[in-house]
């Protein structure tokens, strides 16, 4: 009896490492024992009636942490202390990140759906042939202004440098955005590196501060429903949820141009539950999933089946789904490296150092 027992516990043991290897193996290839999805996104970035819907769907449990910018998500992501299954970063964030081999490149021969996203959001210069990401949104960055307070309409950048508007402008807290106006502003490209064409931008910026009234960000869209603040810089999926709180608000590309800025699912090499990523991505590609979220989240959305679900009124209008000839006028941020980086980042602080 003791020799039986003995061969049942050696078994016993033999079974649990094989069980154990498995586990591991899976692991390293990036499956999981478990049913749960982690996914690390944006505040406030999808309706939660989705996540539950997925849910019920699928079987899978999701576990969602949430950002508040592309460098605090790459940081989380590159430590690795969480194994996060999807994220969603922006474009030039997706084009350093697969240069740092902190993706896992797709298979699309498990995705369904791709053809919904208009051909215009595909193959963009950050990640050609769509190697490593799917379009989630797509928006630009313009000025919203309160026409009881503001009698001229706003069509420039240069609008904002008006001494009329003095402690009047939100501008929003950003490095690439604030060098982007300025630089647009001039002519120049939002991509711009020469450190001489940087410096006169600052320099023109600078002269901006006497009409800056804060330099914030998430704050802006409560200031603007309130009527607190004549103009203010910021996304266009942020105004379109300013426009529905407060009928005297008004959202405006500038002649210039603009940023058009594109955030997308990618799956982190730290992802241990691939099925169930490429599951949440098709869900998402959906066009009943995906028009139930831009109705919720307020941004554009790139999925052309969608869009025939939603509103016309919402749809039509050019400065939340521009035109070809606007479109024309957008720049897509570049990942400018390390350095030009940086330069961007201490112009900037020099900037609202200067407003002080």
């Amino acid at each position: 009896m003791k020799k039986l027992l003995g061969l049942a516990a050696a078994i016993l043991v033999v079974c649990a490492g094989l069980a154990f290897g498995i586990a591991a193996l899976n692991r390293s290839q990036g499956f999981s024992s478990g049913n749960t999805l982690t996914i690390y996104n944006w505040g406030d970035y999808i309706d939660p009636e989705l996540i539950t819907k997925f849910e019920e769907e699928t079987g899978y449990k999701v576990s969602y942490e949430t950002f508040d910018s592309n460098e605090a998500m790459y940081t989380k992501v590159k430590q690795g202390g969480t194994a996060y299954d999807l994220t969603i970063p922006s474009e030039y964030m997706i084009d350093k990140m697969a240069e740092e081999d902190l993706l896992i490149e797709l298979d699309h021969s498990k995705i369904v759906g791709l053809e919904n996203i208009d051909s215009r959001f595909l193959d963009q210069p950050f990640d050609p042939g769509n190697t490593y990401s799917i379009p989630y949104f797509w928006g630009t960055l313009g000025v919203i202004y309160n026409d009881t307070m503001v009698s001229e309409d706003i069509t420039s950048w240069n609008d904002l440098w008006d001494p009329s508007y003095k402690n009047s402008v939100l501008l929003i807290d950003g490095a690439r955005e604030a060098m982007g106006i300025g630089l647009q502003s001039e002519g120049y490209s939002l991509n711009e590196t020469d450190p001489l064409i940087l410096a006169k931008t600052a320099d023109k910026l600078k002269e901006l501060m006497p009409n800056v009234k804060a330099i914030v960000a998430d704050e802006i869209k409560m200031y603007m429903i309130q009527g607190e603040a004549p103009l203010a810089v910021t996304f266009s999926g942020e105004a379109s949820e300013m426009l529905l709180e407060n009928e005297h608000l008004h959202y405006v590309i500038p002649e210039e141009g603009s940023n058009l800025w594109f955030d997308n699912i990618v799956i982190p090499k730290t992802a241990k539950n691939l099925e169930g990523a490429y599951a949440f991505i098709n869900f998402m590609l959906d066009p009943e999933n995906a028009a139930i979220n831009a109705e919720y989240v307020g941004y554009a959305t790139p999925n052309k089946a969608a869009i025939e679900l939603l509103d016309p009124e919402i749809t039509s209008d050019e400065q939340f789904y521009p035109a070809d000839d606007i479109l024309d006028k957008l720049e897509v941020y570049k990942n400018l490296g390390s350095k030009s980086l940086s330069l961007y980042n201490d112009l900037f602080l020099e900037i609202k150092m200067y407003r002080k």
